[in-house]
């Protein structure tokens, strides 16, 4: 095999707050398929990931559980370690903020970029994101919220240290003018460049004093090294960079990363705030950062008190470990969300994996055995229908092979069976159980029984990527090898005169979903168990710890506003991806009303709804547009978020005591 030289592909570390459910575990699973496929093709592949450890949220709830911080830290992350592991990913390294030679590096980065005027010394005041650890001013703000989450803010004061982010920007913004490559997919680098760099970067905040679990600062220890400046450190670090110049051999042949993979949550974090850190620190940007979309609950909600979330272990348990990455990775768009639910699964493993695969595999051997006893010679006895056959399977290796090369991981997986489909109809269109009648085909119908394994063969090659496990138990069962990349796309490389196995075993088993479903229940059942009781209309609230703010007095209720409206129009806000105009009348005026809603209604679906309004809001300008009042709405624990309307039919205007 070729060797096409180092590929180096990284995580994001995954946050030691929890135990991962399914949505979080189907990362490591497409970068495993991504390092799988890399290596087939004969790049030296080295694959990172690891567990951050530090911050506001994990002091917090170590203090809830009563214990320290790195007791939790511990648990944790041999949890996300042991379901790596279990989804059989094949990562070269597991690296930890917490371990000795990452927590030193960044003290020495930190001081470095002080010494050289990147990082000065100021105080912070500002509105304070817990869930996301990010500040944020007024104007970012989405209607009072965070404009990440959408969840509630708090107002926070404290000395901190902050990096020089417009110093670079220009210098960030050339690059990725320059190399339309580094920000995939296309939607997240507009994201970023019109909602952050063209607008200004403002100087970001790299320390904090209200917390002590983190990495110190040397030179001013009352403050630790804010998050994100120690998580985005550890692909470098983890590989060896040394910030006094005695970096590793590792690093020297690593660096840049081929490849950052993460969720599209923080693609700004990734593509702002970690190149502008490389450049100060005079290293080279990573080639590409891919933003992949999330897999969400069919209904949208995941929530430990419904009982609910859905756990990659769990699915194991039913469904195995190769059942579980083909959904993921096969249900996941390239750019859009994708959908997954118990049902969906049986669905899926039903029709794909144990009929159209699994029956294919079963039928070739079963026949195979029936008409030669096991041996499968080529005879020669090539016809058109042949030729189109070998014609698709050459042609899935290219269609993979490019689908691989942008990404498209899904696409790559959904050519590997078409071409099990394809092979089907090559039985309808052969029909080996009529040559067999005819002794004078004899010939014919070992040809037909060969072209069958052979394209077998080479689909079962390509999915190794992807079903490792299952892939080399078609392969075994046609007593085959894996065919070397450099020979996958020509037909022929099976051994002529093989034998497959006498006793072909069924690869995956056709699922009742009643049965499922009653499984599923249980399992939902130890989960609300777990959580501490029942579902109760206040479950949802629970799965979220809701800080009260500053009493008010019923004088200061009485001074709001609220008011019932009605929606006239509604239009999206050109410069945001979040925000919709509406023009919302109230008795007998019209007002103009900028909400952060455009993620869960469309322009259309505002239009005529009756809404909760707060009428007597300052006005202020969001994106630019003029906003003169607030649209209600409620959010559950998952951040999906609805309108409030009135119960009953109430004229525009009427006022809400």
């Amino acid at each position: 095999m070729s060797n096409k030289g180092k590929y180096y592909i990284t995580t994001a570390i995954a946050y030691t707050s929890g135990k991962p459910h399914i949505g979080n575990t189907y990362e490591i699973i497409l970068a495993d398929a991504i390092a799988r496929f890399r290596r087939q093709e004969g790049y030296d592949v080295f694959f990172m990931t690891g567990s951050d450890e530090h911050g506001q949220k994990i002091q917090l709830k170590a203090e809830e559980a009563g214990i320290s911080p790195k007791e939790l830290v511990d648990k944790n992350s041999g949890e996300i370690r042991r379901i790596w592991d279990l989804m059989d990913t094949s990562y070269d390294k597991f690296m930890r903020t917490t371990d000795p030679d990452h927590e030193a590096q960044v003290q020495k980065i930190f001081k470095k970029l002080y010494d050289q005027g990147d990082i000065y010394k100021g105080s912070y005041e500002g509105w304070y994101c817990t869930p996301d650890e990010s500040f944020w001013t007024d104007s970012q703000l989405v209607d009072g919220r965070c404009p990440d989450c959408g969840r509630p803010v708090t107002r926070a004061s404290e000395e901190a240290y902050f990096f020089r982010m417009s110093k670079y920007a220009d210098r960030l913004i050339e690059h990725i003018n320059s190399h339309p490559e580094f920000i995939q997919p296309v939607s997240r680098k507009n994201e970023m460049m019109n909602n952050f760099l063209l607008p200004g970067l403002q100087d970001l905040c790299v320390s904090r004093t209200s917390f002590s679990w983190g990495i110190p600062v040397t030179f001013d220890p009352k403050h630790v090294v804010y998050v994100w400046l120690d998580a985005l450190t550890n692909y470098i670090t983890g590989i060896g960079y040394d910030c006094d110049g005695n970096s590793s051999d590792r690093f020297e042949k690593l660096w840049p990363a081929d490849l950052h993979l993460i969720g599209k949550d923080i693609i700004r974090f990734h593509t702002i705030y970690w190149p502008i850190f490389l450049m100060a620190l005079g290293l080279p940007l990573p080639k590409q950062v891919f933003g992949h979309p999330w897999l969400l609950q069919s209904d949208g909600k995941m929530s430990k008190s419904r009982g609910n979330v859905i756990y990659a272990d769990d699915l194991v348990d039913l469904f195995g470990v190769d059942a579980v990455r083909y959904f993921v990775l096969h249900e996941m768009p390239f750019e859009n969300d994708g959908v997954i639910s118990w049902e969906l699964m049986v669905e899926r493993i039903n029709s794909d994996l144990a009929n159209t695969m699994g029956n294919l595999v079963n039928r070739t051997i079963s026949m195979s055995n029936k008409y030669f006893g096991g041996l499968v010679e080529d005879n020669g006895t090539e016809e058109p229908v042949d030729l189109e056959l070998k014609a698709y399977a050459e042609d899935t290796v290219r269609r993979v092979t490019e689908k691989m090369a942008d990404l498209r991981v899904a696409d790559a997986i959904t050519e590997i069976f078409n071409l099990f489909k394809r092979s089907n109809k090559y039985i309808d269109e052969t029909m080996p159980w009529a040559l067999a009648k005819d002794e004078t085909k004899r010939d014919r119908l070992a040809t037909v029984l060969y072209n069958l394994v052979e394209s077998i063969c080479m689909g079962a090659s390509l999915l190794k990527s992807f079903m490792p496990s299952t892939a080399d138990r078609i392969l075994d069962q046609l007593h085959a090898r894996e065919i070397d990349y450099d020979q996958l796309g020509r037909f022929g490389s099976y051994p002529s005169g093989s034998r497959v196995t006498e006793d072909p075993q069924i690869l995956f088993a056709r699922l009742d979903l009643e049965e499922v479903m009653a499984e599923v229940a249980r399992i939902e059942d130890r989960q609300k168990e777990a959580a501490g009781g029942t579902e109760d209309p206040s479950a949802d609230a629970q799965a979220l710890h809701v800080e009260t703010r500053e009493e008010i007095s019923i004088d200061d209720f009485g001074r709001m506003q609220f008011v019932v409206g009605q929606v006239q129009s509604c239009a999206p806000v050109a410069k945001s991806k979040k925000l919709l105009c509406s023009q919302v009348l109230i008795g007998d005026r019209t007002v103009q009303i900028v909400s952060g809603i455009r993620k869960w209604y469309s322009p259309e679906e505002m239009e005529g709804k009756k809404v909760m309004v707060l009428l007597n809001l300052a006005p202020a300008k969001l994106a630019g547009v003029l906003s003169e009042g607030m649209i209600l709405c409620a959010e559950d624990p998952s951040g999906n978020v609805v309108l409030m309307s009135p119960e009953k039919d109430l004229p525009s205007g009427s006022e809400i005591a």
